[in-house]
């Protein structure tokens, strides 16, 4: 008789792709929830965010473990939106003025609608962690200014860090001050866009001159 034929070892067990695409919905489904719970109540608790999801809270938790790391990511996810929203191909072709106003209406357009998300954010994380969050789209800020400069309709005395800075600062003290009553909603975006091309145009001579 020939030899019995070695027993070939059995492969280890793969994981079920359906396990890792239900982690994936569930993560969607509370990003969504959370989004929408916390743009319309920044106090919303995280019990009714999972039930929101369609989610237990030990789900919930086991994928965020915290409120602070949940604020986190619906931030990220709120971002990410809204810097897909503002991809314009005029920012790099109309005239820097006129791209930073187009810019800073779409920008609050979107800010408005999710200003009651960024109290709960303000709540919970620092306002560095807060600006880490919109270096994707502060990036397409700072390339404009740099446009701007380059083409002689922005100043160039000040830092350009310290102008991108200002045009976080500006637009995020409007919708702190449009939440508190301070400044009318339909008084925003003339006052952001006023405020900013002031700052930046101040000192530049006319092309007419």
């Amino acid at each position: 008789m020939g030899k019995t034929a070695a027993r070939q070892p059995v492969p280890a067990r793969q994981p079920v792709p359906a396990r890792r695409a239900d982690a994936e919905r569930n993560i969607a489904a509370i990003l969504e929830a959370g989004t929408r719970l916390l743009s319309a109540d920044p106090g919303a608790s995280v019990a009714d965010i999972a039930k929101a999801a369609g989610v237990g809270r030990v789900t919930l938790y086991g994928h965020f473990p915290s409120r602070e790391a949940l604020v986190d990511a619906v931030m990220d996810h709120a971002v990410g939106v809204a810097d897909t929203v503002l991809e314009d191909s005029s920012i790099d072709t109309a005239p820097a003025p006129e791209a930073m106003a187009a810019l800073l209406r779409s920008s609050w357009e979107i800010l408005d609608r999710h200003r009651r998300l960024f109290v709960a954010a303000d709540r919970v994380m620092a306002t560095e962690r807060m600006r880490e969050h919109h270096d994707r789209p502060l990036r397409r800020v700072e390339r404009l200014i740099v446009r701007g400069q380059r083409d002689g309709d922005f100043r160039t005395d000040l830092p350009l860090p310290w102008l991108v800075t200002t045009f976080f600062a500006i637009i995020h003290s409007a919708a702190q001050e449009r939440e508190a009553g301070r400044i009318a909603s339909e008084e925003v975006e003339r006052v952001l866009v006023t405020t900013m091309l002031s700052l930046l145009t101040s000192g530049v001579r006319s092309r007419t001159d």
